[in-house]
């Protein structure tokens, strides 16, 4: 009747994170930052930079202002750069207003977005719609695939 019942397993609520484990940083409204920024993690940026940019992938907010060149494998812009974009996969939302040239593997543009300089592709992109031959439609989305 009151058998003593076996030890019970120790279930931890514990959560562990691994070290190749992606985090992120939010930089708010109200931070204002002189100096380059670099981090192996995500950043959402909602406040003012005054620096260069280099992340894994960037989103940032519509009252955000930077002004330097922004590295990032993805980025989502919806605020306000000065200065060079250099990225991946980008999206820049209707309320961007991006000044300076923007290099990109793959590119999306909301009606309403303002960009005041130069769209390229990064070369890889760009190789593959040189070696297209005349007359043919080259898909370069991945979707197609």
């Amino acid at each position: 009747m009151f058998a003593k019942k076996p030890p019970a397993e120790n279930k931890s609520m514990a959560i562990t994170r691994n070290s190749s484990a992606q985090s992120f940083s939010v930089l708010g409204t109200d931070l204002v930052v002189t100096g380059n920024l670099t981090a192996s993690s995500d950043l959402h940026i909602d406040g003012t930079i005054d620096g260069d940019i280099t992340c894994e992938a960037l989103v940032q907010g519509e009252s955000s202002k930077i002004a330097g060149i922004v590295t990032a494998k993805s980025a989502r812009i919806s605020g306000q750069i000065d200065g060079s974009v250099a990225c991946g996969d980008l999206v820049i939302l209707k309320s961007a207003r991006i000044t300076g040239d923007v290099h990109y593997d793959t590119l999306t543009i909301e009606q309403g977005a303002i960009v005041d300089g130069r769209l390229s592709p990064n070369s890889s992109a760009q190789n593959k719609a040189d070696d297209a031959p005349v007359g043919e439609v080259l898909i370069l989305s991945s979707a197609a695939e």
